[in-house]
């Protein structure tokens, strides 16, 4: 018998036109090279940006690179259990976290899982960690105040409840601080705290959980901590996730704070995964498109309107600067970004003056949009006040006999610096805020010695409290301080101020 090679062909070919079952192998693919928490994988030809990939020991990686020929993946987990030529799996998924009021008190991992060894989290529902932010037609303007409970901010810097306010300095400045004073804050006040650390090491995490727990915060707040300790993908990725976090109670119209603590580590883990994956360096080393990997976190605060529910998400990203220069890239990048800047600065914070914040530089874009009448009528000739004591300052060191003019300025200045300080973990109530502010503002103190400053506010408190307890009550329900309620309380402080000298005196 002659075999017909043509035959056979058409034979063939008739029957692989039959075939309709399609194979699909682009759902596996191959690990080609893999090291520094990145992994090249070949074959995974529909592979979607941001996807996650089912590695061999439940490794999870997620994309981040599409190539011609291949997919560059950032591993979350341990690279070192992976090698060359191992199978990969796409799950069809891109990357969520889980959210929801059962991880309220707890502290999760970058990955949304729980490391604070009181068992599992039994969430109902998650959420993919990038999502577009809303548009602006489901935004509202910025009109309710978020009270830190510091004076100098809220009455300087006010924070609306949506606004994204960056704290920026120096290490070792009080940054943290600030923000962990803001979440303690917050107690009784409807609003729910997320706290993510960025690169932070274990310890400082470890002792945030500890005075969040002491000052009752911890039962309102998430905690996720991307420890230095992790690899670069766990940084990246974890601000995103408590981003997620946020909006799933925004969009049941709450009110999030969220702090990401700091974006400096997150940009230099950022530029690691870049230059790994064959991405051009550009400024700095950084990636072009470093400044978008922070617009399109931050732009994910906001303030929604009453038609989408009338929840908002207040961001305070921290970012650390190097011996106080805001030019640098990326605090410039997140300065353009946000809606207002706290600047902290290395002197005076070794001075004394606690919170460090340098009240030239530093500015709220939303301002009075975010305070209380009463605060207004306290806080408005503060800023003008303080930059006059702070020119006269610089200018009389080089004079010995100054005019009476400038003498009054200079000591309502030094006694306005030193109503402005604080103890840290002490937030003060809004009323109890305005009320230091009022006898500042009307010159209560500049007689008295600057020791004795904290003492009189104290002391002067206590006795409005025991003697005319409806005026602190008046400024806490209207908001505002009524002109008769003005009235009434300069006369009390009178008195009170006539009492105190005599006791000083004697």
């Amino acid at each position: 018998m002659k075999i017909n090679a043509g035959e056979i062909a058409s034979l063939i070919k008739e029957q692989i036109k039959n075939y309709h079952h399609k194979i699909d192998s682009s759902d596996v693919g191959t690990v080609v090279t893999v090291g520094d928490g990145i992994a090249l994988v070949y074959g995974l030809d529909e592979a979607m940006l941001g996807e996650l990939l089912l590695f061999p020991n439940d490794i999870y990686g997620m994309v981040m690179n599409l190539e011609k020929d291949h997919v560059g993946a950032v591993l979350l987990g341990d690279d070192t259990l992976i090698k060359e030529g191992d199978t990969v799996k796409r799950t069809k998924r891109v990357m969520e976290v889980s959210v929801g009021e059962e991880m309220l008190g707890r502290v999760v991992n970058a990955l949304g899982q729980p490391i604070d060894g009181l068992g599992p989290i039994k969430t109902k529902e998650s959420r993919p960690i990038e999502v577009v932010a809303p548009g602006v037609m489901k935004r509202e303007s910025v009109n309710t105040p978020l009270e830190t409970g510091l004076k100098c901010i809220d009455a300087i810097t006010p924070i609306g409840r949506g606004q994204r306010e960056l704290i920026i300095g120096d290490r070792q400045t009080g940054k943290t601080a600030i923000a962990i004073d803001t979440i303690i804050n917050q107690k009784d006040k409807g609003v729910i705290c997320i706290y993510v650390a960025i690169g932070q090491k274990n310890s400082t995490v470890a002792q945030i959980v500890e005075k969040l727990r002491v000052n009752n915060a911890l039962s309102y707040t998430i905690v996720i901590a991307a420890t230095a300790s992790e690899p670069a993908p766990l940084l990246y990725v974890a601000p995103y996730s408590g981003s997620a976090i946020a909006e799933h109670f925004m969009y049941q119209g709450k009110d999030v704070l969220i702090v990401y603590d700091d974006l400096s580590k997150h940009a230099v883990a950022y530029r690691a995964l870049s230059l790994l994956l064959k991405r051009s360096p550009g400024r700095e080393a950084y990636p072009g498109d470093v400044f978008y990997l922070h617009s399109r976190l931050l732009e994910r605060a906001c303030k929604l309107n009453k038609e989408n529910g009338g929840g908002s998400i207040t961001a305070l990203p921290i970012v650390e600067t190097q011996a106080g220069d805001i030019s640098a890239y990326i605090p410039t990048n997140v300065i353009s970004i946000t809606d207002g800047q706290i600047f902290l600065v290395s002197d005076l914070f070794n001075a004394g003056q606690r919170p460090a914040i340098d009240v030239g530089l530093s500015v709220s874009r939303v301002g009075g949009a975010a305070q209380y009448k009463a605060m207004k009528q306290v806080a408005s000739s503060i800023k003008i006040d303080l930059a006059s004591y702070q020119e006269m300052k610089s200018f009389a060191q080089f004079g010995s006999d100054l005019d009476a003019s400038t003498l009054k300025v200079l000591r309502h200045g030094d006694a306005l610096q030193e109503v402005l300080k604080q103890k840290q973990y002490q937030p003060y109530s809004m009323e109890h805020e305005i009320f230091d502010l009022f006898m500042a503002k009307h010159g209560y103190l500049d007689e008295l010695e600057i020791n004795k400053v904290s003492e009189a506010l104290n002391k002067a408190y206590s006795y409005i409290l025991n003697n005319k307890k409806e005026l602190i009550e008046s400024i806490k329900n209207e908001k505002q301080i009524l002109p008769e309620v003005e009235t009434a309380l300069k006369a009390a402080l009178s008195e009170f101020m006539e009492v105190y000298k005599k006791e000083l005196n004697d």
